[in-house]
């Protein structure tokens, strides 16, 4: 009993040969299918330049004046307009809202453009350092060079060296052209070296 079980088990396998289902290929080759997202989709690098953008704007004069001109604007339409067509009354709640809303997305606006500006400055201090490194290394080399050759023209011979020593040379000639040797103090003369041999 126990033994045809075991064959019925088996033969109820799928076999591991051609006949298997196939396991789809991951081909390396190949960029994978983009998965589907929850949440929107959106370049860093664009929100990025249009967060800059608008913090350039927030940190200008004109945007103060305009933010003064539509303040001044909207305080006086909801005071002297037609009670009909006021839409924020005194205490100004609309007013305090909008500017909530504006100095809330305002402030992650400009950590963000500051973030990316303090990105670029640490490429640039890098870039910077290792610009420096470069010079470093080859105002040593060309110190290192300009050292050999001092040391190197201290052993060769200048022209002014070789033309002061000829100069010593051809006054030591003139002076022995001008007074020969004496017999005593320099060498003999040709009569006494013939007396000597005769000695």
């Amino acid at each position: 009993m126990a033994a045809d079980d075991r064959e019925r088990t088996v033969g109820n396998r799928h076999p591991a040969g051609a006949t298997a289902a196939p396991r789809p290929r991951v081909r390396l080759d190949q960029p994978r299918a983009s998965r589907r997202r929850w949440l929107p989709a959106y370049d860093p690098e664009a929100f990025g330049k249009f967060s800059e953008r608008i913090a350039r704007f927030l940190g200008t004069g004109r945007f103060i004046v305009w933010m003064t001109v539509i303040i001044i604007l909207w305080v006086l339409w909801n005071i002297f307009a037609p009670r009909a067509l006021r839409f924020d009354n005194y205490p100004f709640i609309f007013l305090t809202l909008m500017l909530s809303l504006q100095a809330s997305y305002a402030a992650p606006l400009i950590l963000l453009a500051q973030n990316r500006q303090d990105d670029r400055d640490r490429v640039n201090l890098e870039q910077d350092r290792k610009q420096n490194e470069r010079s470093i290394a080859d105002t040593e080399y060309l110190t290192r060079e300009v050292a050999a050759l001092r040391v190197n023209l201290g052993e060769v011979a200048t022209r002014d060296w070789i033309r002061s020593e000829l100069q010593d040379l051809l006054k030591e000639i003139e002076e022995r052209a001008a007074h020969p040797a004496h017999p005593a103090r320099g060498r003999p003369a040709r009569g006494d070296e013939a007396d000597g041999r005769a000695r």
